[in-house]
């Protein structure tokens, strides 16, 4: 079983910065890709941001230069970095991790990925 908690929403003005993490938790040997998606209202999931477990990096085009993401494989954790935040980024933002290889106690389980709870980012004056 794999579990991510995600940390850092919350309301700022135009042109603040936020931090998100997303944490996975359970016996993780390893995880490949790690991503940020967000879904603002009445509009589809987006892709935001992905890391590879190499630290090859892939942003949308809508956040090229504003956003960074990165990861600490030592604590299964990814981080989205938001500077210079505009209104239209207001959205419930998820994390999601794939492929998630876990050890158990009959060898080891493949998660073709795993989706967070999400956090909510109000861009807002």
């Amino acid at each position: 079983q794999v579990q991510l908690v995600e940390s850092g929403g919350g309301l700022v003005q135009p042109g603040g910065s936020l931090r998100l993490s997303c944490a996975a938790s359970g016996n993780i040997f390893s995880i490949n890709a790690m991503s940020w998606y967000r879904q603002a209202p009445g509009k589809q999931r987006e892709l935001v941001a992905a890391i590879s477990s190499g630290g090859s990096t892939h942003y949308a085009d809508s956040v090229k230069g504003r956003f960074t993401i990165s990861r600490d494989n030592a604590k299964n954790t990814v981080y989205l970095q938001m500077n210079s935040l505009k209104p239209e980024d207001t959205a419930v933002y998820y994390c999601n991790v794939g492929t998630v290889v876990v050890v158990t106690t009959e060898g080891l389980d493949r998660y073709l990925e795993v989706w967070g709870q999400g956090t909510l980012v109000t861009v807002s004056s």
